[in-house]
């Protein structure tokens, strides 16, 4: 089987240093066989030690220091001029296992309709993390999925759809997306759906690269065979804050106005509008509250 020459890592960290030392321990561990592996930091704006840590202790890694520009910009920076054949795009709250990496690569390289490559993400409980494979979001299962109906046991296909439910955990087989933290993809599917949309600040960038990917005649695909580990919402918080609930809710609003809206009934697109309001001022009440406290 051939194997790419190279596959450029790419990690958007915004401080996060402990969970970001980890993971790139991991990749020191547990590189690819039979690739070369480069490995670049962009650091996003860190206010603690974080890009200090990165020179001191990890010297074969490429820092690049920015301003919080936002996910999809930060990434952009190496997407728009790396030439490797290969490029992950790694959350900096996981930690790869041994095999990881060949495992996606190894898909990749297999099937050439192919332009994405997701894993089996887990937390650190051991639970599977249920975003690492995922349908695109109709407005019921979005309502399902949020209200928390759409993730209850024996839940209908039509309301736990946005969790791909009908492929198996451990079965791997093409979906509409996968999640942020690990997205391996081929440099010429890059090239035709382009860089992350800067239009998303942080969230939802994932969905709207994987639309784009299959909008471009590229495959998304989940490989089980790979496991990472994901600290969920180890580099952004485990309770968004103010600016982070907006750019949920507006994310939200943008992948559905950019890919849904023109094909859907006004009262529709209305609904869903006021839907996402509703939703955005609920989280922040909840917000305000536990600040309260």
């Amino acid at each position: 089987m051939n194997r790419p020459p190279e596959l450029e890592v790419v990690i958007v960290s915004h401080g996060a240093e402990d969970l970001l030392r980890r993971c790139l321990a991991s990749l020191e561990a547990h590189p690819p066989s039979g690739a070369e592996l480069r490995v670049t930091v962009v650091d996003s704006g860190s206010t603690d030690g974080t890009p200090d840590m990165v020179e001191r202790e990890f010297p074969r890694v490429e820092l690049v220091r920015a301003a919080n520009v936002g996910f999809s910009a930060a990434n952009n920076v190496v997407l728009r001029r790396t030439g490797a054949p290969y490029v992950l795009l790694l959350n900096p709250d996981t930690e790869v296992y041994e095999g990881s990496l060949d495992a996606a690569l190894d898909r990749l390289a297999a099937d050439p309709s192919l332009g994405m490559v997701g894993v089996k993400l887990v937390t650190p409980s051991g639970e599977l993390d249920h975003a690492c494979k995922r349908s695109f979001p109709t407005p019921l299962a979005a309502l399902a999925h949020f209200t928390g109906i759409g993730r209850l046991e024996g839940a209908s296909r039509s309301l736990s759809q946005y969790r791909a439910t009908d492929l198996g955990d451990d079965e791997p087989g093409v979906v509409d997306a996968v999640n942020g933290a690990f997205m391996m993809v081929r440099r010429e599917a890059l090239e035709q759906a382009g860089p992350l949309d800067e239009g998303y600040w942080l969230y939802m960038e994932d969905l709207d690269w994987c639309r784009r990917f299959w909008i471009a005649g590229w495959k998304v695909f989940y490989e089980p065979a790979g496991t990472v580990l994901h600290v969920k919402g180890g580099s952004s918080g485990k309770r968004r804050r103010v600016r982070q609930e907006v750019a949920f809710h507006r994310g939200m609003g943008r992948f559905y106005r950019r890919f849904e809206a023109a094909e859907s009934p006004g009262v529709l697109n209305l609904a869903v509008y006021l839907g996402i309001a509703a939703k955005l001022a609920v989280s922040l009440l909840i917000t305000a509250v536990r600040t309260a406290r």
